[in-house]
């Protein structure tokens, strides 16, 4: 049976990383791996999703509206914009950092607010952890990222040392120790 990821987030936070990671893994494990990724303007921090599929069999990279397992989102906005992506009893682990995008910047709309509380209220399983703070805790702000794949990997059965063993070969060596640390604080 194929399982969908989808890795939410804006433009410069890392989900590139996050799916190379997660696909690298997932093919170590036997599994046939398909990753998609669709950019919007990720240079100017607007959205961008990778979709991570995969399974015995997977023929397509694209993940429909009521599919996604899992969405795994950078920032909380995102995550309330792709709600519908996730398939009943799907789980979303959200960061809970507030990104502004730029019509809240501008001033044309207010940022949504209670947008956990609101997808709890619909009955959508979220498991939403401040990523910001634990990245910086492992020794840099880019590490939310591998915050989120710490979080992410509680909900797979594989174990911790494969994904670790997967950071040692998806990250440039010299980020490595604190990557991990990000991970390991993640997944908590």
């Amino acid at each position: 049976m194929t399982k969908n990821v989808m890795i939410v987030g804006v433009g410069g936070q890392g989900s590139l990383l996050a799916s190379k990671l997660l696909g690298y893994l997932l093919l170590n494990e036997g599994y046939d791996v398909k990753v998609s990724e669709v950019h919007g303007m990720s240079q100017r921090g607007g959205s961008v999703v990778t979709y991570v599929r995969f399974g015995e069999k997977v023929y397509s990279p694209v993940i429909d509206k009521g599919e996604a397992d899992f969405i795994v989102s950078f920032e909380k906005l995102e995550a309330a914009r792709y709600v519908e992506y996730l398939k009943k009893g799907g789980r979303i682990v959200v960061n809970t950092q507030q990104i502004d995008p730029m019509p809240v910047i501008i001033g044309a709309a207010s940022y949504p607010e209670n947008l956990i509380e609101k997808m709890q209220e619909k009955g959508i399983a979220v498991d939403a952890m401040d990523c910001l703070s634990l990245a910086e805790q492992a020794g840099s702000s880019k590490a939310v990222n591998l915050v989120l794949m710490g979080r992410l990997s509680r909900y797979f059965d594989i174990p911790e040392e494969k994904w670790l063993g997967a950071i040692e070969q998806c990250v440039p060596a010299k980020f490595v120790e604190m990557n991990k640390r990000a991970f390991a604080l993640g997944r908590g």
